[in-house]
């Protein structure tokens, strides 16, 4: 299930602190200075077994010498009215300023579950002064401090309620769900007309209860599968589209509703920072994906060394992870169409691969009997034995070792290649876990 939560609340209240506890990162800066935070930070969170989507945006401002005021005002807006829960962020020291009120009154407009989070009240002496922001009507204020984490957890406690009132999307049949998905014109909906086509068989759209969300099923040449969520088929928001910052927010919910991911690439811009955006997000969420370069019939020179030299240039940008289908096509003119589709097929099929455990360790002991982990202060780590996890939404591999704590990221990045040279997991994340014997 999809669920977003945006901080909104105007410059210096601490939206970015929160935004970096919520998701257990120093990934937004943070400053005293007001304004700090101009592009969005997308991340993802988890309390009590909900997991959902944290979006850090600018703070809200009027008539400032900001060239950016127009811009990241109409982000917030955008983010409120994507958002399934919205955290309202105000100043226990500063109390009810004009932009809050301004904020406020957008928010009881939207009609959306919102929190009103009194921050920065870091001792209980401060919790008498936010009953000061009853006057905003947005209820009971929650006091936290976002820079020690008082509070944080009870304040969670009440936005994973809402979630689970939300209910669970669910589709009839346990057919793959495909998302594609990409920065503005890179041809997601020219893709999708060429996936139905005038000959296509489309048995029903089936909206869940997430808002907008909506599996169409696609039904032809022998295949059979849901498009989620994708440009084309869901309905546009009533807001004016920033077109960079909207394709980021649609692009999480339809991530996280889908199996797999077609990630489309504009062959006549390359691969940008908006499409590693997205990528990330495909990463962070543990999705299959299948790289598409889009608009291939508009390079005049499609030899095959043009070919290899875009590929690896796609590679070097998602390194580490490599091990990804690239696949070079127009949706104008149908080039390599049907090949997007078997092979979206065959990395959600891989996704559900299980691996022998004899298997496992008659191959990869010798390896790392070669190529042990690095000594630790002086500790040998010792692997002894490896399994396939079962039941896992990705392949999922756990090493049992004596002193799994000094196994670090480059030597588990190593065993994945390893895995990954010794089976075919192309487009699928997989997880490395050690464990203690």
């Amino acid at each position: 299930m999809s669920n977003i939560v945006a901080i909104v609340g105007r410059p210096n209240v601490g939206k970015s602190t929160l935004f970096n506890r919520l998701i257990q990162s120093k990934q937004a800066i943070v400053d005293e200075t007001a304004g700090t935070t101009r592009d969005r930070q997308y991340g993802k969170a988890e309390w009590t077994g909900h997991e959902f989507s944290v979006i850090d945006t600018g703070g809200w401002v009027l008539n400032s010498e900001d060239i950016f005021e127009e811009e990241i005002n109409k982000q917030v807006q955008i983010a409120i009215e994507e958002a399934d829960v919205i955290l309202f962020i105000v100043d226990v020291h500063t109390g009810i300023t004009d932009l809050d009120q301004q904020v406020a009154n957008r928010l009881r407009r939207s009609k959306k579950p919102v929190f009103l989070v009194s921050n920065k009240a870091d001792t209980f002496d401060l919790y008498p002064q936010s009953a000061e922001f009853y006057a905003l009507g947005l209820g009971d204020p929650h006091n936290i401090s976002a820079a020690n984490g008082a509070g944080t957890g009870e304040l969670l406690d009440a936005v994973v309620e809402k979630f689970t009132k939300q209910g669970e999307e669910e589709t009839p049949e346990d057919f793959p769900k495909i998302a594609v998905v990409g920065r503005p014109n890179a041809g997601k909906s020219s893709l999708i007309n060429a996936f139905i086509g005038e000959e296509r068989n489309i048995v029903t759209d089936i909206a869940g209860t997430t808002r907008d969300s909506i599996h169409t099923l696609y039904d032809k040449f022998g295949l059979k599968f849901y498009l989620v969520d994708t440009a084309g088929i869901r309905k546009k928001g009533k807001v004016v589209e920033d077109l960079e910052y909207y394709s980021v927010i649609r692009a999480i919910r339809a991530i996280e509703s889908a199996d797999v991911c077609v990630l489309m690439l504009d062959a006549t811009r390359g691969i940008e920072a908006q499409d590693m955006n997205i990528f990330s997000l495909i990463q962070k969420n543990k999705k299959g994906i299948v790289i598409v370069v889009n608009k291939w019939d508009l390079v005049e020179n499609k030899d095959t060394k043009v070919i290899k030299t875009f590929e690896n240039a796609i590679r070097e940008r998602t390194a580490p992870f490599t091990d990804i289908p690239v696949i070079f096509a127009s949706a104008l003119t149908k080039q390599r169409i049907f090949k997007i589709l078997e092979t979206t097929k065959e990395v959600y099929d891989i996704r559900k691969t299980k691996i022998p455990t004899h298997k496992l360790n008659e191959v990869l002991l010798p390896v790392i009997e070669q190529t042990p982990p690095p000594m630790n202060k002086g500790k040998v780590v010792k692997i002894k034995y490896i399994t396939q996890l079962p039941n896992t939404a990705i392949p999922s591999f756990v090493f049992f070792c004596n002193l799994p704590q000094w196994v670090k990221d480059p030597y588990k990045r190593f065993l994945e290649n390893q895995i990954r040279k010794n089976w075919n997991l192309t487009g699928t994340p997989i997880n490395v876990f050690m464990r203690e014997k």
